[in-house]
């Protein structure tokens, strides 16, 4: 019993490290589209983010990977951490919170905590139902320094 408890527990620290190290590529390399994999494709993606992007609504995720490319092509990201391991956990879902700091073409410096909230999808496949861990939610609030 304690082998399987031992396992899972490994099993689930490498899928957060691995969902937050491709979400950290992904605003390092300014690629929307490796976030766009990571979006929610049974429902609509929450946005919210602060000054300066100042955005909040729900967007499919095509539509979020238009607002990432250009977010990403108008900021460049200086820095982007992630915690290892998720701030809230259950059985169908989890957050990861960040800090990405990043600049305008202006050099005017800005920092956002930003929150990625997963749900537990289920996709059909050929072999049966997969299931996937997909950003449904994307929340941000400045962060002074």
């Amino acid at each position: 019993m304690a082998n399987l408890i031992i396992s899972l527990i490994t099993a689930l620290s490498l899928l957060f490290s691995t969902t937050s190290q491709n979400i950290e590529q992904a605003f390092l390399q300014n690629s929307p589209k490796m976030l766009y994999s990571l979006l929610s494709t049974q429902s609509n993606v929450n946005i919210s983010l602060p000054q300066p992007i100042s955005f909040s609504d729900q967007l499919s995720n095509q539509q979020a990977y238009f607002l990432f490319r250009r977010i990403l092509t108008s900021y460049s990201t200086s820095g982007f951490f992630s915690n290892q391991q998720p701030s809230s956990i259950s059985n169908n879902s989890f957050i990861i919170k960040a800090r990405w700091s990043f600049k305008d073409k202006k050099n005017n410096m800005y920092v956002f905590l930003v929150f990625f909230y997963f749900i537990n999808e289920q996709k059909e496949t050929k072999n049966g139902v997969k299931k996937e861990w997909k950003i449904s939610e994307i929340r941000a609030e400045s962060e002074n320094y």
